[in-house]
Parts: structure tokens; sequence; C-alpha cells
């Protein structure tokens, strides 16, 4: 089913205070069998990952971690051509170094209904740490418990996680400038990419 992602979820959305920033994208739901979720929405729309810059900032760090997990992808589209959708838990830029609890609430609901527009997901990756509270709190809300464990992710890196049927990976943040100096974390994201790659190929 074709649809645009802005739409679709701008009619979900409630009349926040918040003027979330949605991803502009139209694309056939139903090949879409990986989602990855990035923390947060970046001040410039232009630098999002369907943004206009060329090429927008979000994917100076993504594609390079998708070339070193073996697959060579020149634009976004070539990622979604793959069956992979990438979007971002907060929708609104962050103001602070640090993301509050109650922006990522306020964001939590699109989320979940982001996630539910994809009927063959087979893996929700976890970008970072605010991606990982997000999903926590919407599955927490519906089965009580979280989907992933509140402890390091580098601990969680051996374990086959879960939710419905679904492959979940807890990784690491894919976007911005330190991303670059942490080497380590770079490596372990592109071996979880790499293994999303193989689940849904």
């Amino acid at each position: 089913m074709k649809l645009n992602m802005r739409e679709a979820l701008t009619k979900f959305e409630d009349p926040f205070s918040l003027e979330m920033r949605l991803p502009d994208i139209t694309l056939d739901t139903e090949k879409i069998r990986a989602i990855m979720i990035n923390e947060v929405v970046p001040n410039n729309p232009a630098d999002d990952f369907y943004g206009a810059n060329t090429p927008p900032d979000y994917l100076t760090t993504t594609l390079p971690l998708f070339e070193k997990a073996g697959f060579r992808a020149d634009s976004i589209d070539d990622i979604i051509a793959a069956g992979i959708y990438i979007t971002n838990a907060v929708k609104v830029p962050k103001t602070d170094t640090t993301i509050s609890r109650e922006l990522i609430e306020k964001c939590v609901p699109v989320l979940e209904h982001e996630i539910g527009l994809f009927p063959n997901l087979k893996v929700i990756m976890l970008m970072g740490d605010v991606a990982k509270k997000a999903f926590n709190m919407i599955t927490k809300a519906k089965t009580k418990k979280n989907a992933v464990p509140s402890i390091s992710t580098y601990k969680l890196r051996n374990s086959e996680l879960f939710y419905e049927d679904k492959r979940v990976f807890p990784s690491y943040i894919m976007t911005g400038g330190n991303i670059l100096i942490e080497k380590s974390k770079v490596e372990m994201a592109a071996e979880d990419i790499q293994k999303m790659l193989t689940i849904i190929n």
C-alpha cells in the first residue's frame, strides 16, 4: 500500500502544542521489512534522512554505516528499495544536550502508530538510547514489561531479543559528529546492520 508518511502520521497526530517534523516520503508500506529508529530530528529539516540538502547531514554518517555493513547505498532511495525505513523517535528538535522523558512520551504515540503502518516488519533497530527508551514505553504499555532490558547496549549484543514476531536490535546512534569519534560503536552498529540485512534478505 502506497502511503505518504507525513500525511499518514499527521492524520493520527493529536493536537499537541509541539510542532512535529514528520518524514515527507511516499513508499510501499508492504515492502518494508525493517525499521531503523534514530533518536531525534535535526534542527534543520533539510538535514533529515529525507531532507532536501545534497546530501542531508543525517545521511553523511548513515550511508557509511551501510557500506561498512557490506551494503552499498548511495542515497536514501537505495535503503528504501532494500526494504528498510528510517525514522526518528523524537519528532521535535532538541533544545538541550539531553532529551527529556516528557518529550519522548509526547512523541511515542506517533512512533507507535508509525511502526504499525508496516505489516511485514521483521526487524526493529533502535539506534541509540532515546530510541530504546521510546520503544520500551510502547512495549511496556502493551505487555507490562520492557522489550529491551535496561542495561548497557554492549551487554545485550549477544542476546536475541524479540517483540511479537519481530527481531529487536538495540544498537548505537547513527547520526551526529560524535559517531565518527567512537570507532568501536561504529563497528558495532555496522555489525548490527549486517545482521539486520541477513534477516530481511
